[in-house]
This record gives C-alpha cells, sequence and structure tokens, in this order.
C-alpha cells in the first residue's frame, strides 16, 4: 500500500494510522529508516504528528529509536512474534468465553458473512482479503466481550503477527481454517462457551506450529538502510 496524503484533522491520530498501516502492509519494511520528514512530506502534514505517531508506534515495538542516530522499522524476529501470538490468542479465548452468551442473530450474521469473505479470498489466493475477513469475524466476539483491556491488547500485538504473515507466508491456510471459522459459529450459535474456546485456541494455535517450524530460520533479513525515494 502507498502512504497517501490524509485529513487535516486528528493529524497525530491519522499519521499512527497510517504509518501502522505501512509497516503492517510491508512498505515500510522490516530494518527499514524512517525519518519524520519524509513521513510528512508524504502524508501532506508537519513533521510533529509523525514524530508524535512515531512515539506511539516506538511503545507498540513496530519502530525503534537510537539515540542521536535513526529511527528505523522494528526487524521481524520470529522468537519475538510467536510471544505477541501467545499474548493475542489467549485474549481471544478471554474474549470468547465473554461473547458467546452475549451474541445476538445480527453478530452471528457478521461472523457468518465474514466467513463467506474469508472463503473467497482463501479461493483466489487474496492475503490482504483474508486477513481482514479473519480480523472481522473474530471482532465480532472482541465487541461483544465488552473488555477493553482486552480489545486493546489485541489491537496492541496483532499488527506484529499480521506483518509477518503478509512478509513470510506466501500461502493461505486454505479450507481447514474455513471450517474451523464455522465450528467456531456453530459452536457461537449453540451457545457452548467451552467449545467457542477451544476452537479459538486451535485456530489460533494452527498459526503458533507453523512459526515453531519457521523458527529455525531466525529473523527476516532486514531491509536496505536508507529511506527510499518513493513508497509503493
Amino acid at each position: 500500500m502507498d502512504l497517501k496524503p490524509v485529513g487535516r484533522t486528528l493529524l497525530r491520530d491519522q499519521a499512527y494510522v497510517a504509518i501502522k498501516a505501512a509497516i503492517v502492509a510491508g512498505t515500510l519494511a522490516p530494518g527499514q529508516v524512517v525519518r519524520d520528514r519524509d513521513l510528512a512530506e508524504r502524508l501532506g502534514f508537519s513533521r510533529a504528528p509523525v514524530r508524535d505517531a512515531l512515539a506511539r508506534l516506538a511503545d507498540e515495538g513496530l519502530v525503534e529509536s537510537k539515540p542521536q542516530s535513526h529511527t528505523r522499522v522494528t526487524p521481524l524476529i520470529l522468537r519475538d512474534v510467536r510471544d505477541a501470538l501467545v499474548v493475542v490468542r489467549t485474549m481471544h479465548e478471554v474474549a470468547a468465553r465473554v461473547a458467546v452468551s452475549r451474541l445476538n442473530p445480527e453478530d452471528l450474521d457478521a461472523m457468518r458473512a465474514a466467513n463467506a469473505e474469508f472463503a473467497g479470498a482463501v479461493r483466489t489466493g487474496d492475503v490482504e482479503r483474508a486477513l481482514r475477513a479473519d480480523d472481522t469475524l473474530h471482532d465480532v466476539l472482541v465487541a461483544a466481550c465488552g473488555n477493553r483491556a482486552v480489545a486493546a491488547t489485541i489491537d496492541r500485538y496483532t499488527p506484529l503477527i499480521r506483518r509477518l504473515e503478509r512478509q513470510r507466508f506466501a500461502t493461505l491456510p486454505g479450507e481447514g481454517s474455513v471450517r474451523r471459522h464455522e465450528a467456531l459459529i456453530v459452536a457461537c450459535a449453540s451457545g457452548d462457551a467451552d467449545a467457542a474456546v477451544d476452537i479459538t485456541a486451535t485456530i489460533w494455535s494452527s498459526l503458533d506450529e507453523i512459526l515453531r517450524a519457521d523458527l529455525a530460520d531466525g529473523p527476516v533479513p532486514a531491509a536496505r538502510d536508507e529511506f527510499p525515494e518513493e513508497m509503493s
């Protein structure tokens, strides 16, 4: 994705969203040096909101700064991603446990629609579309759970996982994930919280198994050190 100019309201938040999205998508690659001046020019506003956004992203582990030197996108290290995955999986299990009894028919319909979208993306090999649909499905449970700490923790650590999925994995998990989603929806519709939690754990554990197998490869190679003239 490209970094494009944004509106003039809430610039700090808009800069944060735009830069975070570029990091997750890989437009700003692991190890790449970023400069607030260049980012501000591409986004179309002053450097102050960009600095604020980069500070927030540093707190979330997506960028890192070396005093009196440079700021760069953090390298992708599989062990760190696995640590994030443990946290995200646990939070989704909590969300499923609480949410099942609170779901209404509209929520279940939203989950079914998201899984249909996910299935279509799997069939066409569209990774971006599949990840968006997957997030939409699970976000129904997170919203119904109503726990702000759970939602905030998922929002903070999921990008660490998603950017590795885009960078490292060229293929989608396939119809097995579609069926697991279907089983999760059935459990939710029947009010079976235990089954919903177990299926949620299985969904996230399947990604953990891939990461375990991939750990031997070590860190994903860093990008070039210079900020590119154009980002596309």
